[in-house]
């Protein structure tokens, strides 16, 4: 059982990180031709842009560099391996997003009161190439389990709904000449993103203060545990998630005095089934008898 689990983990991780390897190298190409672009039309939406897409492109260089790093096998020093790699990679990504969006925010605002007429057309085709470039990307990553994945999909859904709205926006001003839409865009989807990067930045940091998974009931496992056959009860319970995917467990579980050495290697199996059921892969039983003391503060 445990295998299986494991080599579907091993292929969820190989595959997360030649999606992010896919997503770099999409987004690396396109900020090249965005920064040339962005001169070529005079548009400050696209430069800054291409400002954004090149902080786009050094988080995802980084989350490729952690994740592929975070495969590691424990070892002296990591004694949970290196899964915890790639969670800091959601971390220092949610705050380029973070102050990326803050900065495209206070470059747009001085532009509603005073906006500039961009060169329209080129607007149009740039913001076609990124429509594609980073729907591209966004398709290989939709998929992805792990937070990492999950942080690096929002840069480029971000992207892909910039482009969308400069695309909009350059062909109203192709045919009108109201540059202020330029700056209303770029505002609108800037805080739009800010809400949810920010949703998930701090679903990352509530991993790494080890709270409780979301998809994970607790109570209702303990239940399940007192319910088995020689469990009198449940105590010290602690369940937290190494990287939003690997869930840890550790519980004390107090049994009858008599239990035999096979029965209790027996009970430790099933509480291990009942844990595999609920996806939570590593857990320590601490087997106590009714007789004896609990540690102090511990029960």
């Amino acid at each position: 059982m445990g295998h299986s689990h494991n080599h579907h983990n091993h292929h969820d991780h190989h595959h997360s990180t030649n999606n992010i390897r896919v997503a770099f190298w999409l987004n690396f190409v396109f900020t090249i031709i965005e920064i040339v672009g962005g001169l070529y039309t005079n548009s400050v939406a696209i430069l800054s842009d291409a400002l954004h897409d090149l902080g786009d492109t050094l988080a995802l260089g980084l989350a490729w560099f952690l994740d592929k790093f975070s495969k590691k096998k424990r070892d002296k020093r990591y004694t949970y391996g290196y899964g915890r790699f790639s969670l800091l990679s959601a971390f220092i990504n949610g705050i380029i997003l973070l102050t990326g969006s803050i900065f495209i925010l206070i470059e747009a605002v001085p532009r509603l009161i005073n906006p500039v007429q961009p060169h329209a057309e080129g607007m149009i085709w740039l913001s076609i190439g990124g429509i594609l470039f980073n729907g591209l990307a966004v398709l290989r990553l939709k998929s992805g389990r792990t937070q990492n994945e999950r942080v690096v999909t929002w840069h480029l859904m971000e992207d892909v709904l910039g482009w969308v709205a400069v695309l909009i926006g350059s062909i109203l001003m192709f045919f009108f000449k109201v540059p202020v839409v330029d700056a209303l865009l770029s505002v609108g989807f800037t805080l739009f993103i800010l809400i949810n990067v920010f949703k998930n930045f701090i679903a990352t940091v509530r991993i790494f203060l080890q709270a409780k998974p979301e998809n994970i009931s607790e109570k209702e496992f303990v239940k399940k545990v007192e319910k088995l056959p020689d469990v009198l009860s449940v105590h010290d319970t602690h369940l937290w998630s190494m990287d939003g995917e690997e869930a840890v467990l550790t519980m004390h579980v107090v049994i009858e005095k008599d239990l035999s050495v096979s029965q209790i290697i027996d009970l430790k199996r099933s509480i291990r089934e009942l844990g595999h059921q609920e996806e939570i892969n590593h857990i320590t039983v601490e087997v106590e008898y009714e007789t004896e003391e609990c540690e102090l503060g511990n029960c």
